[in-house]
């Protein structure tokens, strides 16, 4: 339960304070403004420490000018007034494109899912990537096989990726998304057979999920949580039954942790450059692979 600002909550558990606002989250940080205990999700990179959100948003009242310092995420983000802003649109674009596919049959899910190499048949020839098709990578992470399929994408999403949003700032946590979910993609396009369809957002959340892990690891936080949610989605991963790409959840985890790293890690002096550098550095990797996979099927 939420604790009203202004109050000074000090109940260690295990000697920890819980943050003012999230009375169930241990930290050690404090807002360098008020001193209350702050958690990750409440941190605001200032620049010196952190503050918490009620000291940045009254901060002309508290001595310190707006235009001072600009309030900046854990990750060097802009903090914005609607932190979850991206995560909602990007439920909201895989949403609108299942209903079109409900609504529009498979002829829509065949464009955009995807798919290696072509296809031919009598009734309608399916073209791929290795025809230049490229789009297909990007465009099947946002299409799903069936409701429960999105309904456990978009609840995961929601939980995974509302908090590191607020981490990261819009930037940088949507390179986050769509350079796991292009990984997760590629390794797909490169390792599964060339005529076996694939589509979902589940690579890209399995980015999120390593960048949480990179998040949680750098604040000391308690990871079992996390890392037995990993393990139970990892068993559904190579589970046969459930005839899971495992290809773009593991493509798409290892982008999680290696742009999670970069992103948590970098030196404040060169941060945009560390970060942006390492995204663009797994995009490269991702192109590679895909080269790799057209030439081998062309």
């Amino acid at each position: 339960m939420d604790q009203a600002p202004g109050s000074h909550r000090d109940d260690a558990h295990n000697g920890l304070p819980v943050c003012y606002r999230h009375g169930d989250r241990e930290t050690g940080v404090r807002c360098t403004r008020c001193e209350r205990p702050i958690c990750p999700e409440c941190m605001v990179s200032a620049s010196v420490g952190f503050q918490c959100p009620d000291c940045v948003r009254s901060g002309s009242g508290t001595g310190h000018a707006p235009s001072a310092s600009r309030p900046r995420t854990l990750a060097g983000g802009t903090v914005t007034e609607d932190p979850r802003l991206v995560t909602k649109i990007l439920i909201g674009l895989c949403l609108a494109a299942f209903l079109v596919q409900l609504s529009v049959g498979d002829s829509f899910t065949n464009r955009f899912e995807l798919f290696g190499r072509a296809q031919f048949s009598f009734s309608s020839p399916i073209e791929g990537v290795a025809e230049g098709q490229w789009y297909r990578l990007l465009t099947s992470t946002f299409l799903h096989g069936g409701v429960l399929h999105i309904v456990f994408n978009v609840l995961s999403l929601w939980w995974i990726g509302g908090p590191l949003e607020q981490a990261f700032g819009r930037a940088r946590y949507l390179a986050l998304y769509v350079v796991s979910g292009l990984a997760g993609s590629a390794l797909t396009y490169l390792l599964a057979a060339p005529n076996q369809p694939s589509l979902g957002a589940s690579g890209a959340i399995f980015g999120l999920f390593g960048a949480t892990i990179v998040l949680m690891r750098r604040m000391r936080y308690d990871m079992r949580p996390i890392i037995a949610l990993l393990v139970i989605n990892l068993i559904f991963t190579f589970n046969p039954g459930f005839n899971i790409s495992w290809q773009a959840h593991i493509g798409g985890l290892v982008a999680g942790v290696v742009i999670g790293y970069g992103m948590i890690h970098a030196p404040r002096e060169r941060r945009a450059l560390v970060q942006y550098g390492t995204c663009a550095l797994v995009l490269v990797i991702a192109v590679v692979m895909t080269l790799l996979r057209t030439a081998q099927l062309t």
